[in-house]
């Protein structure tokens, strides 16, 4: 069993004590030598994924700008927002004239997010929603049946970064159909996924890769059997269909590189999509 599978095998709550604990000397030490940026959580609090928390975030403005045609004024939806790495980004890019919306499933990640952000930027709000999601933690609230608290046409751009790839197939056409929805006529959403066709799929699931997904499903296949929301991949035929079912325009697909079919020109981990409402 290794390291992933171990966390995995946890409860939510004892995911995020492991971290906590994990870190805590780190944090202790920066906070006391002063290293610490108060746009940047505690290690220990960062349930998101890994890297550089400024560095990522600035990546994702860099391929919004790129391929999502974002701009200054845009009002834009960050879907499950974590703590903070995009918005912080969007902080020092979007003018006082825009409006941030993002809303998450970790009420952590909430908190501070309207402690550090929104004190200082007051177009940028929070939301906490608590879906279920075995990643996280249980409730009866269902992502699939989940109406996002928006109006009809209200958003520029919407981003989804490394949602999708914790999310089932129901709750992915709901969350497909709702952006259709908030989405102004002209918009466009842009997602990361983990993608697979029928040139790959035997590649990916085979356990001897780093990065596999060994359980098959109808159109989907799953990394951990015992944590479905761990990490899903879907077959991109069957995605591409769920975006027409909800009157989506497939715009891009650019491939990341954890399937060894990165895009000339894009260093990305996860697959992006982006879709536009016409």
């Amino acid at each position: 069993m290794n390291l992933r599978s171990i966390y995995y095998s946890l409860s939510p709550k004892s995911r995020f004590l492991v971290r906590k604990i994990y870190y805590y000397p780190v944090d202790i030490v920066d906070n006391i030598l002063g290293k610490k940026n108060k746009y940047v959580p505690n290690k220990g609090d960062i349930f998101i994924g890994s890297g550089n928390f400024l560095a990522q975030g600035k990546h994702h403005l860099e391929l919004l700008n790129k391929y999502a045609d974002l701009k200054e004024d845009h009002s834009v939806l960050d879907i499950g927002c974590g703590i903070g790495r995009a918005a912080v980004a969007l902080t020092q890019y979007l003018s006082v004239e825009a409006k941030y919306e993002g809303f998450d499933v970790v009420e952590k990640g909430i908190i501070w997010c309207k402690k550090h952000i929104t004190n200082d930027y007051p177009n940028f709000n929070f939301r906490y929603i608590p879906l279920n999601n075995d990643l996280y933690h249980f409730t009866d609230d269902k992502a699939e049946n989940f109406v996002f608290p928006y109006e009809d046409n209200s958003f520029d751009t919407i981003f989804l970064f490394s949602v999708f790839t914790h999310m089932q197939p129901l709750e992915v056409q709901n969350y497909f159909n709702e952006i259709q929805r908030v989405l102004k006529p002209g918009g466009k959403c842009l997602g990361t996924f983990f993608l697979y066709n029928d040139e790959n799929e035997e590649a990916i699931s085979s356990k001897k890769n780093k990065i596999n997904f060994p359980y098959e499903r109808e159109n989907y296949r799953l990394m951990n059997e015992k944590v479905p929301s761990a990490n899903i991949a879907f077959d991109e035929k069957y995605i591409d269909k769920m975006i027409k079912i909800a009157d989506l325009k497939l715009e891009n697909k650019i491939y990341g590189n954890w399937s060894k079919r990165t895009c000339e020109g894009l260093f990305d981990f996860q697959d992006i999509l982006v879709f536009k409402k016409e």
